[in-house]
């Protein structure tokens, strides 16, 4: 089986100036995107072999609650805050982490990522979710997700 790198980008979030960058909290609307992608992810068979999150307080919250559904646990991975790139990533899905890693983060990066291992330019959105498939001889996008997309996929209607 190819390994599979899962990016997710934290939920709906206070405004920028609410308070320090580090410790802006998830929105409703953002929480109910990181529940949705947990149970998107679910629904769709994803078991993930490693959860990592950024520390900043939007994206730690997001891998909670996407965790909840997929009964797994996330471990904070400081360099996710900030300035992570495709070859950081691929450092990550190896004997250490699996075949299946989830990682909850940021923009640019996360777009950058995804730009760097496969040549796509994509537009990720807050909530949203990317798969990138590590073949030995190609990486390919597998799917790109928006939240309304995964909430529909979770069961819980449009909104």
């Amino acid at each position: 089986m190819a390994q599979q790198l899962w990016l997710l980008r934290h939920g709906d979030a206070e405004p920028h100036g609410t308070r320090d960058d580090h410790d802006r909290k998830l929105s409703e609307r953002g929480i109910e995107q990181a529940r949705a992608a947990g149970q998107a992810l679910a629904a769709l068979g994803f078991e993930p072999t490693a959860v990592l999150t950024s520390p900043k307080v939007r994206a730690r919250d997001t891998a909670a609650e996407a965790c909840g559904a997929l009964l797994f646990k996330a471990v904070e991975f400081p360099p996710l805050a900030g300035g992570f790139d495709g070859a950081a990533a691929l450092d990550l899905c190896g004997p250490e982490h699996g075949d299946r890693v989830l990682i909850v983060g940021h923009e640019p990066d996360f777009s950058q990522i995804v730009y760097d291992l496969t040549g796509a330019r994509i537009d990720m959105k807050k909530g949203g979710l990317a798969g990138i498939r590590l073949g030995s001889l190609r990486r390919e996008l597998i799917v790109l997700m928006r939240p309304h997309e995964l909430i529909a996929i979770a069961g819980q209607g449009e909104r």
